[in-house]
């Protein structure tokens, strides 16, 4: 979205979640396929995905990494940007996950 500014940085430096801030993320299974998703705290949610707590999705193959982190200014607006995420074709989303960029 627009109003987000570009900042290069490993989505593992996300260290601090901004409070109010959403994220859309992408992560990488041991698989190759990449799942997206959205949380207001990227550290936690991984780990959630590590442990099997967090979405079905990682149940026949484990979280590898977190590839890509978006800030967004808040819910909706994270939850637009993850449908126009998932409505990509696979090339866009490893471009994505090429960058590795965090995103604010």
């Amino acid at each position: 979205m627009s109003d987000n500014k570009s900042t290069q940085s490993s989505p593992e430096q996300t260290a601090q979640p901004s409070p109010g801030r959403w994220y859309v993320y992408l992560v990488r299974a041991a698989n190759g396929a990449l799942y997206c998703g959205i949380t207001n705290d990227p550290q936690r949610r991984f780990k959630q995905h590590q442990s099997g707590k967090g979405a079905r999705f990682f149940n026949s193959s484990p979280a590898l990494a977190m590839v890509y982190v978006e800030e967004c200014a808040d819910k909706g607006t994270a939850l637009r940007r993850e449908v126009d995420i998932k409505r990509m074709g696979k090339r866009e989303k490893e471009l994505l996950a090429c960058q590795g960029a965090y995103k604010q």
